[in-house]
């Protein structure tokens, strides 16, 4: 799979959520490297963080981490990162496949200012950096609540579906993943099976499970399963008339309880209970 990035767009664009949000925003691709950022240099206490080769290691290791569990929960991941600073990742998908992430960092957020201070010194004690100097440049850092944060993690997730959707960022030509996820989406109703989906595509068993992990981040029982709660949660926002056990059938399940114990399991409610969460959701709104 070979993304495709529209970098004039690109950095048009990440200028506008940061002059919003005043938070730097990066683009990285499926393998963890950097595309783009705006604005194109780090925050100073990250780059005083950074002179320490351990420091820029984990700093590495850590938005690595990040994409990854970006990539699993295939939406936005907010977290803490060595260093003290609060960051979030987005992943940029095409058909369900993670062909990219958008992150922003690193942001200064805590109850006070003293905590904050804390907490960064002991993380980073372990760093041969000043850490004077470290704290000296966190008062520059704007103090951003979680409400914020949130907020601005929602932008981000808005900015990722737009990219595909103009076609800032696209894939060179449909391979072979994009195929396979395309076949599943349309014949959910249907019995499939490792052996006919192999059949499908003249491919062997190790090879289509290899792609599922590379490209789906799971096993592809896993995935096929993943769709198709996703196809039941359309269909019960589109169809509120519509019996739970047609919805179940439509989306391939025969075993109506194992249906609504999936469902239940991936979503942490019933089928009925997401139906009306949501519609009152939308109504608040």
């Amino acid at each position: 799979m070979v993304p495709v990035f529209n970098i004039i767009k690109l950095e048009s664009l990440l200028k506008d959520f940061f002059n919003l949000t005043h938070i730097r925003i990066t683009i990285f691709n499926e393998n963890f490297e950097e595309i783009i950022a705006y604005p194109s240099t780090i925050a100073p206490p990250c780059k005083l963080i950074r002179t320490d080769i351990d420091a820029k290691k984990n700093c590495i290791d850590s938005d690595r981490h990040a994409c990854k569990m970006a990539k699993g929960k295939k939406s936005t991941y907010i977290y803490s990162c060595h260093a003290g600073f609060t960051e979030a990742i987005t992943p940029i998908q095409l058909s369900d496949i993670t062909i990219g992430y958008l992150f922003f960092g690193h942001i200064f957020s805590y109850t006070n200012r003293e905590n904050g201070y804390q907490n960064i010194q002991k993380l980073c004690a372990q760093y041969k950096i000043n850490i004077t100097a470290l704290l000296h440049a966190c008062d520059d850092q704007s103090m951003l609540s979680k409400e914020y944060i949130l907020s601005a993690s929602r932008i981000m997730e808005t900015i990722s579906t737009y990219l595909c959707y103009k076609n800032i960022v696209l894939l060179r030509q449909k391979e072979l993943p994009i195929q396979i996820d395309d076949f599943i989406s349309t014949h959910l109703d249907e019995k499939l099976t490792i052996k006919n989906i192999c059949d499908y595509f003249q491919i062997g068993k190790t090879q289509l499970c290899e792609i599922s992990k590379c490209s789906y981040g799971s096993g592809i029982a896993s995935h096929i399963r993943i769709l198709r709660i996703k196809h039941a949660k359309k269909l019960l926002l589109e169809n509120p008339d519509m019996q739970i056990f047609e919805i179940a059938s439509l989306c391939g399940f025969d075993d109506y309880n194992y249906f609504i114990n999936l469902f239940k399991k991936l979503t942490n409610m019933t089928p009925k209970q997401y139906q009306r969460t949501a519609n009152q959701d939308y109504l608040n709104i």
